[in-house]
Parts: structure tokens; C-alpha cells; sequence
């Protein structure tokens, strides 16, 4: 099954380590990620904070990063193409060995969190086995199945994401409405008032994640 893992990987283990300590105000996100073997990883890198100037000094002088070129820059940010050393080669081999795709990759607190896509579990475990052998520290903080990405994205549980989709197929949203409260709490075996009590719940979760949130930049790039 198709799944999402999400790791946490120290600086010092990963990648920019010593540009990340050098200017911790740094804020690094990769838009993607392209690995040819198990050994050379080739990131597409937005970085903001410092001046490209002093941040291509910094660059120059990180030992994992062999080669750096800037592709454009963007108001306060700079968009690099880089090649990291061999201290990348867990995201490698999650590529190479494993078909993983690197859906986001993001540095702050001078560690890095990554959202990676698995067309298994059983790379997922690979991995595990791969970091450990290779003596490793990651933490996989979240792991969770494809169809269960917007459910996951808003922080709602399983039986809040069902309620609600529930009420939706049943008209209770609809002007006027199809169906009742009772209605819902009967086809999902509950009572009408944890019912009630799940909606509200679920409906806080939706509107702290998905409206209380600060607009994303990204999408202007």
C-alpha cells in the first residue's frame, strides 16, 4: 500500500550543517529532490535569511555541499541547484533503492523534516534496517496511508473524518438539509449527542488547520 512517511533527521547527519550553524536565521526548503546512485544526492534548494552573497560564502565553505549553483533569485530568497556528499545517502537510498519520492524537505532548529512518499511499507522497514546499519538517527514521526492525506493534513481522527463525510453524503450540510443529526448518529451507530460533540470537534480541527494559518508563499514561486 501506497504510503507517507515523515522523518526527522539531525542536522549533522543529513545535509547543511554547518550553514545552518553559521547562519541560523537560514530557512532552507527543497522543491525536489534527484539522486543518481546511492552516494550523490541533487537537490533544488530555496534558502532565505542572509544575503546570497554571504549565504554562497557559507555554502562554499560546507563540507557537504561539493557543488552549488544559484538558478534565480526571488526577492529575499535564492533558489540553488546543489550536489550533497555522501552524509545525504539515507534520502539516496530511499530514492534509488526504494522508488521513494521527497514530497517536502524543510530545515529549521538545525535539524530537517522530511515528507517522503513509499510506493510500500516495506521500504518504509527497508529503510529503518538501512539507517541503522549505517548507524543513523532519524525519527519517523508520522506514517499514514495515501487516502488518508487531507484527513491527516487537517489533524481530524479517523471517526471525525468519517462523521463528516458521512453528514456530506447524507445531505446534512445541504440547504435545506436532507437529513438530520439523528439520521447520521443512526447510520454511524452513535448517539445524537457524541454526534454532536464530533462535529464540533472536528469542525474546530478544520477551521485551526485549514483557515487559522498563515497564507503559502510557495505557491507564488
Amino acid at each position: 500500500m501506497t504510503s507517507i512517511a515523515e522523518f526527522a533527521i539531525p542536522a549533522e547527519e543529513f545535509a547543511l550543517q554547518t550553514t545552518l550553524e553559521r547562519l541560523p536565521e537560514t530557512e532552507i526548503e527543497v522543491d525536489r529532490v534527484v539522486a543518481h546512485d546511492s552516494t550523490h544526492v541533487l537537490p533544488f534548494v530555496w534558502m532565505s535569511g542572509p544575503g546570497s552573497e554571504k549565504l554562497q560564502t557559507v555554502l562554499a565553505e560546507d563540507p557537504s555541499v561539493t557543488d552549488c549553483e544559484l538558478l534565480a533569485e526571488y526577492e529575499d530568497e535564492q533558489f540553488y541547484n546543489m550536489t550533497w556528499a555522501a552524509d545525504a545517502q539515507v534520502v539516496a537510498y530511499m530514492i534509488t533503492e526504494q522508488e521513494a519520492t521527497i514530497q517536502r524537505a524543510i530545515a529549521h532548529d538545525r535539524s530537517w523534516h522530511l515528507q517522503v512518499l513509499f510506493p510500500n511499507r516495506d521500504g518504509i522497514s527497508a529503510v529503518s534496517d538501512y539507517a541503522q546499519e549505517h548507524d543513523y538517527s532519524y525519527d519517523l514521526r508520522r506514517l499514514y496511508d495515501v487516502d488518508a492525506i487531507r484527513r491527516v493534513r487537517y489533524d481530524l481522527t479517523s471517526d471525525q473524518h468519517e462523521a463528516l463525510v458521512k453528514g456530506f453524503e447524507r445531505g446534512y450540510y445541504d440547504i435545506p438539509r436532507e437529513a438530520q443529526l439523528s439520521d447520521i448518529a443512526a447510520d454511524l451507530g452513535i448517539s445524537h449527542q457524541a454526534l454532536s460533540e464530533r462535529f464540533r470537534r472536528a469542525t474546530r480541527c478544520l477551521i485551526e488547520n485549514a483557515l487559522l494559518v498563515e497564507p503559502d508563499d510557495s505557491s507564488q514561486r
